[in-house]
């Protein structure tokens, strides 16, 4: 079991920045994959930024704004949010998957979401 707490959402102005964080606890060994999500309402979750091994990736629309990053000392990962826009206003949602052995099927974690609203 694994418990994802985010935190850092909140109100912020166009073109300002926002640090989100994803701290996890319980069995987090064994955990490949963290990501970030968004979600507006009447739409998909959307997948916003990913790291996995030494990699990470991005969606199109945050590429060069946004960065992922882990903090495996404080088992926390972040995403550093830069010159926001009003489309990024969303429910951002942190995911961890975890794998016990190479060849076994990953289990998903989610945190709760935060909000951010990006307005004037």
């Amino acid at each position: 079991q694994v418990q994802l707490v985010e935190s850092g959402g909140g109100l912020v102005q166009p073109g300002g920045s926002l640090r989100l964080s994803c701290a996890a606890s319980g069995s987090i060994f064994n955990i490949n994959v963290m990501s970030w999500y968004r979600q507006t309402p009447g739409k998909e979750r959307e997948l916003v930024a990913v790291t996995s091994g030494g990699s990470t990736n991005y969606a199109d629309s945050v590429k060069g704004r946004f960065t992922i990053s882990r903090d495996n000392a404080k088992s926390t990962v972040y995403l550093q949010m830069n010159s926001l826009k009003p489309e990024d206003t969303a429910v951002y949602y942190c995911n961890a998957e975890k794998r016990i052995t190479a060849w076994g099927t990953p289990r998903n974690y989610w945190g709760q979401g935060t909000q951010v609203t990006v307005s004037s």
